[in-house]
């Protein structure tokens, strides 16, 4: 019989990709998605052959029935309070409820067990979360990727194309992690049917530090970058304090001092490298930060 996983969150960004990747895998996925789901993202899934369940998502009891006999639920719900904890405490509960032995939560970050509390809101979040499921029934495995390589031609301000330098905040040497989508997505889907995975998984499709962005760039554009250091953690500390207290944004995901809080966790050095589980499963071929720009075409910035 083919393994059933359950995905939360499986209209979204990184939901959709570990979907794809769970059918590549040939297991039954079954998505759970809210009443007021848009149609056309319905009808999507159901065309690349997903189970889709329209339910009451405030409802645990008709999220459990769903399911029932599913291998792992794995989740990629994103938002604030209200969907990190309360709606994944509710599928949380309904797994148990269903008897399902394995639960992946929406984590996909830095490795924040070692971040200072109340440092860093949407990490505290998950933090909070982690303290409701490590006491409930059931084997749950997080998965640590450091920041999405996507976003370093996005919503990053790590490298000022325009300006030609690298954003540094504190010591130019400072190891980054990061990883794509695709490759997480990738990752999450074998870890989902694999039957003994461990409470953590940590994984980096690469790690720089400053130094070797200003190194990279300056070779794949053939201009020469350089560092911009506005200053240390310390400035930085107080710069997401005025700047969250003029523009607090309490009901959005990402305001610019979130951005900026997850700036100084990288650039702060708490985040503890262990072993990496990269070589876990060795079907993934990891994508660098230098191949990622490359397809990205970062040279016509």
């Amino acid at each position: 019989m083919k393994k059933i996983i359950v995905v939360a969150g499986a209209t979204g960004n990184l939901g959709g990709k570990i979907v794809k990747e769970l059918l590549a895998l040939d297991v039954e996925v079954r998505a759970i998605v809210r009443l007021k789901t848009d149609i056309k993202k319905v009808k999507d899934l159901e065309q690349k052959g997903v189970k889709v369940f329209q339910v009451d998502t405030s409802n645990k009891t008709a999220i459990a029935k769903h399911c029932i006999g599913a291998h792992c639920i794995v989740s990629a719900l994103a938002g604030l309070k209200e969907t990190v904890i309360d709606t994944q405490k509710l599928f949380l509960d309904a797994a148990v409820e269903a008897n399902v032995k394995r639960f992946i939560p929406s984590d996909y970050s830095s490795d924040f067990t070692n971040l200072k509390e109340g440092q860093n809101r949407n990490l505290d979040f998950r933090r909070k979360f982690h303290e409701y499921i490590d006491k409930m029934p059931i084997k749950a495995t997080t998965i640590f990727n450091g920041p999405f390589m996507d976003l370093l031609t996005t919503d990053m301000p790590l490298i000022l194309f325009k300006q030609k330098r690298i954003l540094c905040w504190g010591n130019a040497n400072q190891i980054l992690e990061f990883t794509t989508t695709n490759n997480v997505a990738e990752f999450t889907a074998a870890a989902a049917v694999d039957d003994n995975t461990p409470r953590y998984l940590r994984i980096a499709g690469d790690k720089l530090t400053c130094n070797d962005f200003v190194k990279l760039l300056s070779e794949l554009t053939h201009n020469k970058y350089k560092l911009f250091r506005p200053g240390g953690i310390g400035l930085l500390n107080f710069m997401i304090k005025v700047t969250r207290f003029f523009s607090p944004s309490e009901n959005e995901l990402y305001p610019a001092w979130q951005g900026m809080q997850y700036m100084r966790d990288l650039m702060e050095g708490r985040i503890i490298f262990q072993k990496y589980d990269n070589d876990r499963y060795t079907h993934i071929k990891w994508t660098s930060v230098k191949e990622f720009l490359i397809n990205e075409n970062v040279n016509l910035k």
